[in-house]
């Protein structure tokens, strides 16, 4: 065997070695071609009445979001099943669940401008979003993406938080980016918006559905909702993208059941529980396994979302009934804690009672943008904003957690903002 023959199975190696090394490495798309008209940061005019941390500048607050978004980018923006297609790797099994895209496809919409590429993400997203369909209507995402073999089964239906926000980003890039390109970015959102009013609302009671998949059928999960779905600030936009005032009327039901769960379940804490049922009738927190598990009907992991879905909506457009709402959970937080924010717990039932006696950003962030509506709890809010960004690392959470966290900081910095349709 000569010198060459020897050495060839060894350069061989090498290059298999070298090129599975580069197909790994994090590689940018190619910057976007048009110019975000909204560019990070951006500081919207929150309503009046609101505060965002002082014990950071607003560079400051600016730059510690932007940092940790480029490390959320690097963790969990991954390659799709074609190319060009990107999604938000959710864990737990799977590749992707519509609620983790739907916050993605938000994000790179508030990022562009210090994300070169959001444009390109973006659509990426939306490719990745169109080729999952829901079973029962193809203009809603199938809730979960195991792999890229997935075939059409019983369970590809649709869960209403994730189709909401991908909505509200369709807008959202309209307005960052235009609609002229290859993608009729308002053609698009009008389209899911239909599709959400059409599958993912109750037309008989107004409230936000579970999913497309509850019908009359099953009285149970139709007169159910979710807290966490209350995304009334995207709702009013949706009625001027799409001409529909029904959406006023969701929006009255979601503070409607607000209002009950707080004067007749938790009227110490205003806490809401992760899912209500028997919206049709008297409206009163889940049973035990009603849809996931035992938290279902206590302040758990889909509700611990309330305070900064909700909380959003009185900094972007003034609703009292949102700020009555996080005032009243942030007025008994402060008190029952003793305004020490490590003794915040990951979750309480309704009357108040901890579950644990550690927190991280999943909670942390959303109390935090509820906190940014009342003049008083400027210190509360400092101390909130603290822990969110000195005992929240990346490495200490999971998607969701982490997440949650990037779009919390996006609001309390003060880049989260409505499209003007």
């Amino acid at each position: 065997m000569d010198f060459y023959t020897k050495i060839l199975p060894v350069f061989i190696l090498i290059i298999f070695v070298t090129s599975c090394k580069k197909s790994d490495e994090w590689q940018d798309p190619p910057p976007d071609n048009l110019q975000s008209q909204i560019p990070y940061p951006n500081h919207t005019s929150y309503t009046a009445s609101h505060i965002k941390p002082d014990n950071y500048s607003q560079s400051e607050l600016d730059n510690q979001t932007s940092a940790f978004y480029s490390a959320w980018k690097k963790e969990y923006i991954k390659n799709g099943c074609k190319e060009g297609e990107y999604y938000v790797h959710s864990g737990e099994g799977a590749n992707t669940i519509s609620e983790a895209h739907g916050y993605g496809m938000m994000i790179m919409c508030f990022m562009a401008g210090y994300e070169k590429s959001a444009k390109a993400y973006f659509d990426g997203l939306f490719s990745y979003y169109k080729s999952h369909p829901s079973t029962i209507n193809n203009n809603l995402m199938d809730w979960q993406q195991v792999s890229c073999k997935d075939s059409p089964s019983a369970d590809d239906d649709a869960a209403s938080d994730g189709d909401i926000d991908i909505a509200f980003s369709l807008l959202l890039a309209h307005k960052q980016w235009g609609s002229e390109g290859n993608i009729n970015y308002l053609v698009e959102a009008r389209t899911i918006i239909n599709a959400i009013m059409q599958d993912e609302i109750n037309p008989d009671t107004w409230a936000v559905k579970l999913g497309d998949w509850c019908n009359s059928s099953d009285p149970d999960y139709y007169y159910g909702t979710r807290s966490s779905d209350f995304i009334t600030s995207h709702f009013r936009v949706f009625s001027v993208a799409t001409n529909n005032s029904d959406w006023n009327l969701v929006i009255d039901e979601c503070y409607n059941l607000v209002n009950i769960i707080q004067t007749t379940q938790s009227l110490t804490s205003g806490l809401i529980p992760d899912f209500i049922v028997n919206i049709n009738a008297t409206p009163v927190p889940a049973g035990q396994n009603f849809l996931e598990d035992i938290y279902d009907g206590d302040y758990y992991y889909n509700a611990c979302r309330f305070p900064w879905r909700v909380g959003t909506d009185y900094l972007l457009n003034g609703d009292n009934r949102a700020k009555i709402a996080v005032t009243k959970i942030n007025s008994w937080l402060k008190s029952s804690t003793s305004g020490n924010v490590s003794a915040v717990s990951n979750g309480y039932k309704l009357n108040g009672t901890p579950f644990y006696d550690w927190n991280d950003a999943t909670f942390i962030g959303p109390f935090a943008v509820g906190a940014m509506s009342d003049l008083t709890n400027q210190n509360w809010l400092n101390m909130l904003y603290e822990e969110l960004i000195t005992n929240n690392d990346l490495n200490d959470g999971d998607y969701y957690s982490n997440t949650i966290k990037l779009l919390s900081m996006l609001t309390i910095s003060g880049n989260y903002w409505n499209p003007d349709i």
